[in-house]
């Protein structure tokens, strides 16, 4: 979602209109990537992609090109090749639709804001007529906007709850209207405790993936901006008092480089209070023992204490700094996508 909204930014800069074009639905099987999203400016600007930039992008700017000249959005249905479809999940071939519509930045700034906080937000887009009516819904229960009628964004509004809650985008048919709810989530978070050279490519790493992240220390020598370009935040204090500063939710993920018990026992007691998604502390398996024990004998329970991950990381036999971030960033993706860590060329294959 980051990139979207720097996308928007970026072409926002440049003179002309620009044109939103949002997969919204796929046929053949489960879908997968609803809300891949293409921005087109008027003076020939393309940023994103809803497949992967074959023919069907190109049908795709050709149609955002008319839809800038004649401001009215457009449904398009397009066939895939069969690499396209790989892409998206198909295993062959296959059908997708595409909504196309001038950029209205209203709805998606109230997003931005929202999610920065740590919210969930909808956005519901009517499909069929009037095409583009929109709905917003936020998860603290502002409805903002109609799709023609009060029942219908009564009905929507309950779906786009119900959307926000499993986090999926989806081209709903309710009482004979297609719409597609597309849910935005806050934004993932990289608390990192302790600026240590671990920490430094860790923010770099983290922001290609487009992770928010923030560093904090109590040494103003070592926690400065300049040791870490990449982070969005760089905070100097005890570390203990200023993670309550930030969403422990299940997108954020929680890593204590610092190895120093002052820092790390008051943490940890902190984050397992929560329901921060990922907990991970640098250190070898005697260290974590130790300190787990710690915990234990100062009262959580032996439940809360198989959320932290201690030795960090995925064994990819790291040696460097560089190299211990990398398994480190690969354990918290899995973690958040739900993956396997075995390697893509280890796992059983699909029939046919």
């Amino acid at each position: 979602m980051a990139e979207l909204f720097d996308h928007i930014d970026e072409l926002r800069r440049s003179p002309g209109k620009v044109a939103v074009a949002t997969l919204v639905n796929t046929r053949g099987t489960t879908p997968r990537k609803e809300g891949a999203k293409m921005l087109v400016g008027e003076g020939g600007s393309v940023l994103g992609s809803v497949t992967i930039g074959g023919c069907v992008d190109a049908q795709v700017i050709e149609q955002s090109e008319d839809v800038l000249s004649t401001m009215r959005p457009r449904l398009l249905e397009l066939n895939l090749g069969d690499e396209e479809a790989w892409e998206i999940g198909l295993t062959c071939g296959g059908t997708i639709e595409v909504f196309v519509e001038p950029l209205a930045g209203e709805f998606l700034e109230r997003v931005r804001t929202h999610t920065g906080k740590g919210g969930r937000a909808a956005i519901v887009t009517r499909l069929d007529g009037p095409v583009g009516a929109k709905l917003l819904v936020l998860d603290e229960g502002t409805v903002v906007g109609t799709l023609g009628d009060k029942a219908l964004d009564e009905s929507f509004t309950r779906e786009a709850n119900d959307a926000m809650a499993t986090g999926s985008s989806r081209t709903l048919l309710l009482d004979n209207v297609r719409a597609f709810v597309e849910v935005f989530a806050p934004p993932a978070l990289l608390l990192i405790v302790g600026a240590n050279h671990v920490a430094m490519p860790l923010t770099a790493l983290a922001k290609v993936l487009g992770y928010r992240t923030v560093v904090l220390d109590g040494r103003p020598r070592f926690a400065t901006k300049e040791r870490f370009p990449d982070a969005d935040e760089v905070k100097i204090g005890i570390p203990s008092e200023l993670v309550g500063d930030y969403p422990l939710a299940a997108s954020t993920a929680l890593v204590l480089t610092a190895h120093d018990y002052k820092y790390d026992i008051p943490v940890l007691h902190k984050a397992l209070a929560t329901e921060v998604g990922y907990i991970g502390m640098l250190g070898s398996a005697r260290r974590g023992a130790a300190i787990l024990k710690l915990l234990a004998e100062e009262g959580e329970s032996e439940a809360a204490l198989k959320r932290i991950r201690v030795p960090i990381g995925l064994d990819i036999g790291a040696r460097a700094a560089p190299e211990i971030a990398l398994a480190v960033m690969a354990e918290i993706q899995a973690a958040r996508g739900g993956g396997s860590c075995v390697p893509m060329s280890a796992r059983p294959r699909k029939p046919e």
